[in-house]
């Protein structure tokens, strides 16, 4: 069944644009938009691609996915964010672990790759939509390597708040968990800090950045030892002034 027009309706008012805004982003008439999402014409190959590309999807998904059914939201700019839901509409933690972390790179916005992720609910977490994470590495200690991160969706990158923990998609390293310090209006760019000392921090940009998810619990076999950890407050203060002075040595270039 080809459902390029419900399909086409249903990302156009997710995203909140009108058929005059649809239009102009294509590149074409707004009576066009009308036809498309009525059913009475069919837009070519090129014009299919260029939609899938500004909602992050396939053709494929565009054209044979019922995608309202299949449970896509709203997500950061114009991404869109494949979701599952249990018997009662109640949205599920997906759980991404290790081995799949790297064709979740691929498959983060599709519906039926999500599917197949294991899942599971926790009670208490505040309304959102949450993912977890196993992480890899031992550059967040005391949270050693296989602990899963639970996360909540970030939408907006200038919501990060400096110095929290998150769990970050990206193009280029694929699933990183790191205290993230918001440079965006200073230097249009965030830093990436470990909680081990013996990792250098790092810039990102935006760009690179697929999906961005905020810290809210963790899972563990191991329990972390309080005498391990090097992150207090001294030491999280030192971590600011260490980044304050790299933007500065940046700047001064």
């Amino acid at each position: 069944m080809n459902y390029l027009s419900q399909n086409f309706k249903y990302l156009r008012k997710l995203k909140g644009y009108t058929q005059e805004q649809m239009a102009e982003m294509l590149g074409i008439k707004r009576p066009s938009i009308g036809a498309y999402e009525e059913g009475r014409a069919d837009p070519p190959l090129a014009l299919l691609s260029k939609l899938a590309g500004i909602f992050r999807i396939t053709v494929d998904q565009l054209l044979h996915k019922n995608l309202e059914r299949t449970g896509l939201k709203s997500g950061t700019d114009t991404k869109v964010l494949a979701i599952t839901v249990d018997k009662e509409e109640r949205e599920n933690i997906e759980l991404i672990p290790q081995k799949a972390s790297a064709g979740y790179l691929n498959g983060y916005a599709d519906p039926e790759y999500i599917q197949e992720m294991p899942k599971f609910n926790l009670p208490h977490l505040p309304t959102g939509t949450y993912r977890a994470f196993e992480i890899k590495g031992d550059s967040m200690l005391p949270l050693v390597s296989g602990t899963i991160i639970v996360g909540q969706y970030v939408e907006q990158l200038r919501d990060i708040k400096n110095g929290r923990t998150y769990v970050l998609v990206t193009s280029d390293e694929g699933v990183v968990y790191k205290r993230v310090f918001n440079y965006l209006d200073e230097k249009g760019k965030l830093f990436l800090v470990s909680d081990n000392s013996l990792f250098s921090p790092y810039e990102i940009e935006p760009h690179q950045i697929l999906e961005i998810w905020e810290a809210k619990a963790f899972i563990s076999m191991e329990f972390p030892n309080p005498t391990e950890s090097n992150i207090t407050l001294e030491s999280l203060s030192e971590m600011l002034k260490s980044i304050h002075k790299y933007v500065i040595r940046i700047a001064e270039r």
